[in-house]
């Protein structure tokens, strides 16, 4: 049952976006709101992590980046002087080599079950894992140089948009699948190093294969679900592109609060609040915490795929820890861990406030240095302007210290229905 604040807030957050298209215009407010709905996709994935959990990810950014990565590969056009070259096969065979040193790696790694004592097992898997990597990069090497030099870069397989969006979700998923497994074990602060670094890892890696995603260079523009502004005009295709967010969002939602409120909810909140408890009852809390951590990655990387498509260019340095981590993370604290529909508050709310920063910033430094000029005949710094955008790590980082003094829980906390 929705509450009084609940109504309020929403109210309120309805308020001010209208405030919002009055002042910047509805092109502006509808691209405002696509963006808002893709991150609360990102804050969804987030919640279920951290919410229902206790799950400390910090490498929002790479399950962004991944999501982003898959779909411009399966969705941008074909290459045609890739695949009218040698190249294709040349990389096939690239690929053999991998998947026979990854089925190597795996049949030393379990050498114990023959009677190896599991010490020498690991260094020799060690080794046999170094030796597949370097083996794989000499072989890789040639072959990337050639791409670049002939065809620029692989190119997409022109699939519809949506294939994409699901197959980033899909590759998410495996990448927290293989980071779960070494990790959830671990104590959450090495659970939030080791997801940094893994997502520090995924930008590198995406930043310098050129062959494969063009690097520094970009690729542009990216197919959308819906016509294109080029077809039917900035505000209409803006709006088509908010629908479909926000049909995404209404499902998630919908599956989302089915599962909080069956017996999987019930368990999962058992083992972020008490593990050795759940522990003792039977659960298996690894196995249920690596469930939890695939499908918040899963969330993660649809919302990264349908961020980089709205955009049209996927920029391997455009992923940056404040976007597409720091940012999310303050939505879902200020919205509240745990309550869905607290964290697409707090993901609408964040974004309008991120966005609106820098404007609102602009009209305030105007008022300034009329002021000064008129009151005090005081010059105002000649770059004066172009500090309005650094205002929108002040305002956020004032926002969520106001958020924590005064609402800890989130401004709509969780609500623990309690059972007689």
């Amino acid at each position: 049952m929705i509450a009084r604040r609940e109504i309020v807030l929403y109210a309120g957050l309805v308020l001010l976006v209208l405030a919002v298209f009055l002042s910047q215009g509805p092109a502006y407010g509808v691209r405002m709101l696509a963006e808002a709905g893709c991150y609360a996709i990102l804050a969804l994935g987030l919640t279920i992590q951290w919410g229902y959990a206790g799950l400390f990810n910090a490498g929002v950014m790479g399950f962004v980046a991944i999501g982003g990565a898959v779909t411009m590969m399966l969705t941008y056009p074909v290459n045609a002087d890739f695949w009218n070259s040698d190249n294709p096969s040349e990389l096939g065979n690239v690929l053999l080599w991998l998947i026979g040193g990854v089925a190597l790696v795996v049949a030393t790694s379990r050498l114990d079950r023959i009677g190896v004592p599991k010490s020498l097992r690991t260094a020799i898997t060690a080794v046999v894992a170094g030796a597949v990597y370097l083996t794989v990069v000499m072989q890789l090497e040639p072959v990337a140089s050639e791409i670049e030099k002939t065809a620029g870069f692989v190119g997409g397989l022109g699939l519809p948009v949506w294939i994409g969006w699901a197959m980033g979700g899909v590759v998410a998923g495996l990448i927290a699948w293989f980071i779960g497994h070494i990790c959830l074990g671990l104590r959450s602060d090495y659970l939030a190093i080791a997801t940094l670094g893994i997502a520090e890892i995924i930008k590198a890696l995406l930043k310098n294969s050129d062959w494969l995603t063009r690097g520094t260079l970009t690729v542009s523009p990216l197919p959308w679900p819906v016509p294109t502004p080029d077809e039917i005009g900035f505000v209409a295709a803006r709006s088509a592109y908010l629908a479909v967010t926000a049909v995404l969002i209404v499902a998630i939602y919908f599956l989302l609060q089915r599962a909080y409120h069956a017996p999987w909810g019930r368990m999962m909140r058992a083992i972020r609040d008490n593990e050795v408890s759940s522990a003792s009852m039977g659960k298996n809390v690894n196995r249920r915490r690596l469930e939890v951590f695939i499908l918040g990655s899963v969330l993660m990387g649809i919302g990264g795929a349908a961020l980089v498509s709205f955009s049209r260019i996927f920029d391997p340095s455009g992923f940056i820890p404040l976007n597409h981590t720091f940012l999310v993370w303050v939505m879902v604290i200020l919205g509240g861990a745990g309550n869905n529909r607290g964290t697409i508050f707090g993901a609408l709310l964040v974004y309008v406030i991120w966005t609106m920063s820098e404007p609102a910033a602009l009209a305030l430094f105007d008022v300034v240095r009329a002021v000064g000029e008129t009151a005090f005949a005081w010059e105002a710094p000649a770059d004066l302007n172009s500090r309005a955008l650094q205002m929108r790590v002040f305002v956020i980082g004032l926002t969520i210290t106001l958020v924590l003094r005064y609402a800890p829980k989130g401004v709509l906390p969780e609500e623990v229905r309690k059972h007689d």
